[in-house]
């Protein structure tokens, strides 16, 4: 496939942009592969990319149900951080936050990834001793974050009321290095580069059954019909439970709905990413300038792709006393993603009851972040059967009692 580059442009302006090749093939499924992913999402195509690009694995098929990146993918707020208080997700968060920084050079496509910084802000004095804690715990796991006071935090954000009444602002955990990236661009990116490497990426081809011989994953069957893998990674988010009790066993999850919305654009604002966690809201500017809000969780486990009004006057109204400059705008539009949520608040990799499947799901509301990490972490449990990354995220923690609680760090309430 042609790499992308200014000469590259320069050449089809000449010619009318008639050279411009598909990114991605779109094959009829084989009879057998190596791997199948199931999930063209980001964290599927990561972790696709991944297995061919560090162990040489590129008989792949990524199956997706409905188009690739039309889940979670495409439906989150595309924030990035890594300010994680326990040492298992900050190591394997700041290894995603660190790929972001070269994702667009490794794929050979812009991702359009923005290092603006985050702020996590305190609107108690029960948040200001907890960010605290995580912004030392980050020092010792070498993430860089930083306490900062309310006059820095209205200094980077000028917009940012403080004094408000009912959630005043009393400092919050900076970390300049988080930021933003396209979300669709990361799918097509990963999508492009895998098709590159003769993965087969099969759209519109939902898994019906998980086939088991003996306790050890064979294939699965299809609407395209049967398909026999050696290995299986389930990467499907919220349906991670439904497609475990395919292969006989249960997780440790729920489905819940989160909801986001866009206002009308407008002049610049705002060049960084606020969350405030006390207010259920988090809020950042996009390129085009719409206002991009999110919220936490529906209350109620459900899988709802849709928005609905009494969760925008939630959100909105809290934040509108944070930021006024809100209460004059219209909404754009609004939508929902199905999150996946463990006990704990942190994902699951790891191996599972059936031998070849491995099963990543349970980021929450924190998935879009962790794409390139996951992936790499992934792709290593799933080609040598261990990785660093993933040993503490294992399905089995919660049998043993070993919780990474992250409820806290999560941002948002769920």
């Amino acid at each position: 496939m042609r790499r992308f580059s200014a000469f590259a442009i320069a050449r089809e302006a000449a010619r009318y942009h008639t050279g411009w090749e598909r990114h991605w093939r779109s094959p009829e499924p084989k009879k057998k592969y190596d791997v199948i992913i199931v999930g063209a999402g980001g964290h599927g195509l990561a972790t696709a990319w991944h297995l061919g690009k560090h162990y040489g694995i590129t008989n792949v098929a990524i199956i997706e149900k409905g188009w690739l990146g039309g889940g979670n993918t495409g439906r989150n707020t595309t924030i990035i951080r890594s300010n994680y208080l326990q040492d298992p997700s900050a190591a394997i968060y700041e290894k995603s936050r660190s790929l972001y920084e070269t994702m667009s050079q490794d794929l050979n496509y812009n991702v359009m990834f923005s290092p603006r910084g985050v702020i996590m802000l305190a609107q108690t004095h029960h948040e200001v001793r907890g960010y605290k804690r995580t912004a030392h715990a980050n020092a010792l796991q070498g993430v860089t974050t930083e306490w900062i006071e309310p006059a820095r935090v209205k200094e980077l954000c000028p917009i940012m009321n403080i004094d408000g009444p009912r959630y005043p602002v009393l400092g919050g955990l900076w970390q300049a290095r988080g930021g933003t990236a396209r979300h669709d661009a990361v799918a097509w990116g990963y999508a492009r580069a895998c098709s590159d490497m003769g993965m087969d990426i099969i759209q519109k081809c939902e898994v019906t059954n998980v086939r088991t011989e003996a306790g050890r994953v064979v294939g699965v069957d299809t609407t395209k019909g049967a398909i026999d893998c050696d290995k299986l990674g389930m990467v499907v988010a919220g349906h991670a439970s439904h497609l475990a009790e395919m292969a006989g066993f249960r997780l440790p999850m729920e489905s819940v709905a989160l909801q986001a919305l866009v206002s009308e654009p407008i002049k610049p604002c705002m060049d960084i990413v606020v969350m405030a966690n006390t207010v259920h809201g988090y809020l950042s500017q996009s390129d085009k300038g719409e206002m991009v809000i999110g919220g936490g969780t529906d209350g109620f486990n459900n899988y709802t792709q849709r928005g609905s009004f009494h969760h925008v006057e939630e959100t909105v109204r809290a934040l509108n006393e944070t930021f006024p400059i809100l209460s004059r705008l219209k909404m754009l539009r609004q939508w929902g993603g199905i999150v996946d949520v463990t006990g704990d608040r942190s994902p699951i990799l790891s191996k599972t009851p059936v031998e070849g499947v491995f099963v990543n799901c349970g980021w929450g509301t924190g998935g879009f972040k962790a794409i390139p990490g996951s992936g790499f972490a992934m792709a290593e449990l799933m080609a040598k059967g261990a990785s660093p990354l993933t040993d503490e995220f294992s399905m089995y923690r919660f049998r043993e009692g070993k919780f990474i609680d992250e409820s806290v760090a999560a941002g948002v309430a769920h």
